[in-house]
């Protein structure tokens, strides 16, 4: 019955662990602290942690980030600006187009997905890069 399903990964809690850290230390590097968010294959947050001195919404955009990541396999502002603003609308803000969300690829499979939310864009994807980078992810096209 192997053509009725389809192998998978799992990130693992140890994997999220590494994501949030090495986040964490991209940001203190920067001095912008952020919240942060990781989805697992299911687009479903599986990981967060809001640093000191982050904007308390952080943890929506940060979330939304990720799971859009997750969900689309693909960074967050490669979505087109008014589609995904009318997926944001339909899904309650859980998909947003805006800069800040990577997908989470290992071996060619899309794991999850990391937001970073509270900085500006180029830098809650410069932190989420960091983090991607730290666990030996594949870099996505900017």
């Amino acid at each position: 019955m192997t053509e009725l399903t389809i192998p998978s990964r799992k990130l693992t809690h140890d994997g999220v662990r590494r994501l949030i850290d090495a986040a964490v230390d991209k940001a203190n590097e920067l001095g912008v602290p952020v919240g942060i968010a990781i989805a697992g294959d299911g687009a479903r947050i599986v990981g967060y942690l809001l640093m000191d001195g982050a904007r308390p919404l952080a943890q929506e955009s940060a979330s939304a980030k990720a799971m859009t990541a997750a969900s689309h396999r693909m960074p967050t502002h490669k979505i087109p600006y008014d589609v995904g603003m009318g997926l944001s609308v339909t899904t309650q803000g859980k998909v947003i187009p805006l800069r800040g969300g990577l997908p989470i690829v290992i071996d060619g499979h899309c794991v999850g997905g990391i937001g970073c939310g509270s900085g500006t864009g180029e830098e809650d994807e410069v932190i989420a890069r960091a983090a991607l980078a730290a666990i030996g992810a594949e870099n996505p096209e900017a």
